[in-house]
């Protein structure tokens, strides 16, 4: 598809539309130029803030990433430091544990064979 009739179909349109709306106006030449250029003021005002609050987002993030560039490493060490000392304060716990399981199934398995077997019923 060629752009270039639609560019000018576009700006054709609006070329008509503007001076239609210039010439059925009810208000003066000056009132429509003041009305024109104080539109334009407040977008410009309107530019300039978001201007502003994008500066102050991207500094927001340029202060997160560096902070978080220092926290997150220390953060993950002493997750590492604590996970291990867990580990080493539990695993004579667990040993313990193990052996308790062991004794019981063994305790369990004798008693097994020292109970008389149930004969069973044909049917």
């Amino acid at each position: 598809m060629k752009l270039a009739p639609l560019f000018y179909g576009i700006t054709t349109g609006l070329l008509v539309g503007a001076s239609t709306v210039l010439m059925t106006t009810p208000k003066s030449g000056m009132e429509v130029r003041s009305s024109l250029k104080s539109s334009s003021n407040d977008f410009r005002d309107k530019l300039l803030d978001i201007k502003l609050q994008l500066a102050d987002v991207k500094s927001s993030i340029n202060n997160l990433t560096n902070s978080s560039k220092e926290v997150i490493p220390s953060a993950i060490e002493d997750i590492k430091s604590s996970l291990a000392q867990w580990k080493n304060e539990t695993a004579p716990i667990q040993a313990l544990l193990q052996a308790e399981i062991s004794s019981i199934q063994e305790a369990m398995a004798e008693l097994e064979k020292k109970l008389p077997k149930k004969k069973e019923v044909a049917v």
